[in-house]
Order: C-alpha cells, then sequence, then structure tokens
C-alpha cells in the first residue's frame, strides 16, 4: 500500500513538473473584463491619439459626428459592441453594414484612419471595437455635450451578417412600445431610450427615412397630422416626394451642438423622425422629454446621457481572448505564420504530456 501510495505521489509530482515545464499552467479561473484605462500600459496614449484625430477630422467635417455617433449604437445593438458592423462582406457572406436598413451609415473611414495611427503607435494593440466607442464619445464631448468616461479593453468579433440586421434595429414605423421592448432585451429602461434619443440633438437623416410623415403616412397618400404644419412645410421644400439623397437636421435649430434643442423639437411636435414623435407616446419617455424640453441648463441631461451611453457602450463586449484585435477594421485577420507555429508548438507540448503521462501511470499500475 505504502509502495501505491508513493506512486501516485510520484505520479502527481510528475504532472506538475511537466505543466512547469511545458509551460502549459493551469486553467485560468477567472475572466477579463472592460475595465477604465485599458491600455494604460500597453498603449498609454491611445485615447489621446483618439481624441486628436476627432479634433481635426471634426474641425474639417463637423457633420462626421453624428454619423460617428450612430455607428457605434448599430454596433451595440446588433451582436453587442464588438465591431461587427465595421466588417466588409465577402463572396460569401452579406455583411451589416450592407443590410438595407444600415443604408446610409457613415464614417467608416474615420474609424479606418484612427485606426491607421494607433497601428503605427501600438500595433496589434487596440482593437477597432474600442476606436468606434472611443470616436463616438469624443464625438459627443467635441460637439460641446459631456465628457464620458467609459471602460476599454473590448476585443473585436469575427461575425458580421446582415440577416441579424432586422431583429435588433428599430423599424421606422416602430411604436414606442416596440422601441421599449427592444430597448429591455439589452437591460436598458424607457429612460434610457429617451435619453440615448436625445442623441439625435446632432446629426442628419435621409429624406427618406422619415418621407411617408410627408406624402404618404400610414399608406393613404396623406400626411402625419401630429407633425408640426409650418415645420411639415419646411420638410417638403427640402425634400421632394421620391427622394433619397438629401440629408435634413435632426435638430434643425442647432444640429450641430449637443444640447437640448432636440427634446424642444419633439416637445412642440418637430421631432424629425416617427421614432421621436413616438416618445411621445409613453408615459415615462413623454415626462423625459418635457422636463428637458422646459429645461434651462444641460447638466441634467448630459449626466444621464453619460450614464446610459456607458450602460450601451457595455453591451456584448467580447474580452478575454474571446475575440481578436484586427489590424484593419474592415477584414478579420487571417491566420498567420506565427499562429501556425505556436499551434504546432502547442501540439507538440501536449503529445509530450500525453506520452509522459502514459508513461507515469504505467510505471504507477505496474508497483
Amino acid at each position: 500500500m505504502a509502495s501505491r501510495s508513493s506512486s501516485s505521489g510520484l505520479a502527481a509530482f510528475n504532472v506538475v513538473a511537466l505543466l512547469v515545464l511545458c509551460g502549459c499552467g493551469w486553467p485560468a479561473t477567472t475572466e477579463a473584463h472592460t475595465q477604465f484605462g485599458a491600455y494604460n500600459k500597453t498603449c498609454p496614449q491611445a485615447e489621446e491619439i483618439v481624441f486628436r484625430e476627432m479634433t481635426a477630422i471634426l474641425a474639417k467635417s463637423p457633420d462626421l459626428a453624428g454619423p460617428l455617433l450612430r455607428l457605434f449604437s448599430v454596433d451595440c445593438f446588433v451582436g453587442g459592441c464588438e465591431g461587427s458592423i465595421l466588417l466588409n462582406s465577402t463572396a460569401n457572406n452579406t455583411a451589416e453594414k450592407d443590410s438595407p436598413l444600415n443604408k446610409g451609415l457613415r464614417g467608416f473611414d474615420v474609424v479606418d484612419s484612427i485606426k491607421a495611427k494607433l497601428e503605427v503607435a501600438c500595433p496589434g494593440v487596440v482593437s477597432c471595437s474600442d476606436v468606434l466607442a472611443l470616436a463616438a464619445r469624443d464625438s459627443v464631448r467635441l460637439t460641446k455635450g459631456p465628457y464620458i468616461p467609459i471602460t476599454t479593453g473590448r476585443e473585436d468579433g469575427n461575425r458580421s451578417s446582415a440577416a441579424d440586421v432586422a431583429s435588433n434595429t428599430p423599424k421606422p414605423g416602430a411604436t414606442v412600445t416596440d422601441l421599449i421592448a427592444l430597448f429591455a432585451r439589452f437591460n436598458l429602461t424607457a429612460k434610457d431610450l429617451a435619453v440615448l434619443s436625445g442623441a439625435h440633438t446632432i446629426g442628419k437623416a435621409h429624406c427618406s427615412a422619415f418621407s411617408p410623415r410627408l406624402y404618404n403616412f400610414s399608406n393613404n397618400a396623406s400626411s402625419d397630422p401630429t407633425l408640426d404644419a409650418n415645420y411639415k412645410a419646411t420638410l417638403r421644400g427640402q425634400c421632394k416626394a421620391g427622394d433619397i439623397a438629401t440629408l435634413v437636421d435632426l435638430d434643425p435649430s442647432s444640429g450641430t451642438i449637443f444640447d437640448l434643442g432636440y427634446y424642444r423639437d419633439v416637445a412642440a411636435s418637430r421631432g424629425l423622425l416617427s421614432t421621436d414623435a413616438a416618445l411621445l407616446l409613453d408615459a415615462d419617455t413623454r415626462a423625459y422629454v418635457l422636463r428637458q424640453a422646459n429645461a434651462t441648463a444641460t447638466d441634467d441631461f448630459f449626466a444621464d446621457f453619460a450614464a446610459s451611453f456607458y450602460n450601451m457602450s457595455k453591451i456584448g463586449a467580447i474580452t478575454h481572448h474571446k475575440g481578436e484585435i484586427r489590424r484593419q477594421c474592415s477584414v478579420v485577420n487571417p491566420p498567420s505564420a506565427s499562429s501556425s507555429a505556436t499551434l504546432t508548438t502547442i501540439a507538440a507540448h501536449a503529445l509530450l504530456l500525453a506520452i509522459s503521462l502514459f508513461t507515469v501511470f504505467a510505471l504507477a499500475l505496474a508497483l
């Protein structure tokens, strides 16, 4: 009995020794999560680079602030905040960006240009999903909105399918009940809906996104009776029937400034999209709209928006090596020679471990 006990102890010792020698280690028991300052050691200048680039980009093209904010929210609601909206379609797959519901999305080139700067500074470190999150955050800050502290450390997903878009995107005619139900699936509340809709204080929409309210409301060739008559006339002057190219400010009073103008417009029946007008049809969202429409300062809205944006930014984030750090945001990383070599080394170590374990247990049984 003593001999068998000694053999079992020897076997356990050999297993531990082999794990140390082959570098396999013990299985990880915890997973990493996004965190504030995730790049402080690996790329300490990352957030500064994004902000510097965004400052230059918006100084030249201020109309890109709204599209970048929209691009990030679209990414988060379809598959999580993992950069899938940035991937191009391939011969065998239609990506999210090419879904009909995502027609008109802009800002992809901005993300690509910022990512290129980060690749020079810190190759292979900062994910595309974090570039998009930070660019959206800075779009708010640079249009006189609040500074929003957000966590980083997201990894990029490698799946993007247009088939996933419809079930995770508000349809043009969505009711407020539909919108609240969609947000609830991501642990966001009716208040979050009202707050995040405030992002429409900057940016533009194509005429095609709201022309049914002007020319074919409820498919009967009439106009939306809830739309302010003077605003309706103005919109008809900007968008003729069938116009799909013209862009119109979501907030006609101050479309390049992150302020309370959006809520004042919605409260006055001048919400551009049907989903904006829908906020007046639920008690909770209506109360929020009216409170901000009558507010004399932006403090409450800015605090609320920072909190809701932060909550949205955590949806479906990929961490702990379950994703990748794309070198180019529009394509997944190709298999590399180093990856193949690493896999070969791991396989060799696993074979060595298996042979050694077999030998150890054979000896133990013989004693």
